[in-house]
């Protein structure tokens, strides 16, 4: 697995690029701080995309049930796998990490009749 730290100046491409292939996986956010302790936000539901807007400096992580906005990001840093990104980390403007981690639904055989 390859993990490494994106520029300021790749975030906003980046995400347009990795968004395109999150169709059918599933993500968990979890955030973690010293004020709040480690929480999820969210478990394994599809995630539709992740995008960054410099003009606002908001980066929103979709998923089902949830428009996940992280305001003022700091750093972000992603871990891709031979299947693609496998989790995103990033650390906020008052410096709670956000993690989403994401994974591919398990294909089960049909059912026996």
């Amino acid at each position: 697995m390859a993990v490494h730290q994106l520029s300021k100046s790749e975030w906003q491409s980046y995400c347009n690029r990795v968004s395109k292939g999150l169709e059918g996986k599933r993500a968990q956010i979890e955030v973690a701080a010293l004020t709040l302790g480690d929480q999820i936000a969210t478990k394994w539901v599809p995630i539709f995309g992740i995008t960054y807007d410099p003009k606002d400096d908001i980066l929103e992580v979709a998923v089902e049930g949830l428009d996940h906005l992280i305001r003022k990001p700091r750093s972000v840093t992603v871990d891709e796998g031979p299947t693609g990104l496998t989790s995103v980390e990033v650390v906020d403007g008052e410096g709670q990490k956000q993690i989403v981690k994401l994974t591919e639904p398990l294909m089960l055989p049909p059912p026996a009749r």
